[in-house]
């Protein structure tokens, strides 16, 4: 991961770009300090229809069970 002033950055723009484009991520400085991220654009992960997401939830609630008790003890926790 490269790292580039404000100036820097300013100033030679394309390339910073031209790299980007060929995989790579760049930190913009200022002062020293982490400012911005230059990175590759993502794409849109694949979506999933609702009847895979329910599947994979119940899946998950099957997996991982939690007695009554428990939620009970969990929200009285998060209250602290």
């Amino acid at each position: 991961m490269k790292t580039v002033g404000t100036y820097e950055a300013k100033t030679h723009l394309a390339a910073l770009l031209d790299e980007v484009a060929q995989g790579e991520t760049i930190i913009i400085t200022r002062h020293g300090h982490p400012l911005a991220v230059l990175s590759p654009y993502a794409q849109e992960p694949e979506t999933v229809s609702v009847a895979e997401a329910v599947a994979g939830l119940r899946e998950l609630r099957a997996k991982y069970r939690v007695n009554p008790g428990e939620i009970k003890e969990m929200i009285e926790e998060g209250r602290k």
